[in-house]
């Protein structure tokens, strides 16, 4: 991959989508990528971006509306998922916030 090359991997659905925000808060470093949201030529999309410097992968889902919700509550052992509005304890959840773009430079793909 040429230096500062961004990959963008599209998924089916969210559900698959926030299974590399699991994996990744399960990797040795412990990191979990935020999710953001934009709207991009009138389509709502969901994102995550991963890797470093040299090479940057997006992660996305196209979906139909825009998230009602300010968090999503990830459980770490089912991949299941839930919108909520505010933070819970839950200690075997993973409480991911959306954050609102207003603009980005990433150019996503059809």
């Amino acid at each position: 991959m040429p230096e500062n090359e961004i990959v963008y991997l599209k998924y089916q659905n969210l559900e698959d989508m926030l299974k590399v925000i699991i994996y990744s808060a399960q990797s040795m470093l412990g990191v979990i990528p935020m999710l953001y949201h934009i709207s991009h030529n009138g389509r709502h999309v969901l994102f995550i971006q991963t890797g470093t410097v040299g090479g940057v992968t997006v992660h996305y889902v196209i979906q139909n509306e825009k998230p009602a919700k300010k968090f999503i509550q990830l459980k770490r052992l089912s991949g299941e998922y839930t919108f909520i509005d505010n933070l819970g304890t839950d200690a075997q959840s993973l409480y991911v916030p959306i954050l609102q773009l207003d603009k980005s430079t990433l150019a996503f793909p059809a």
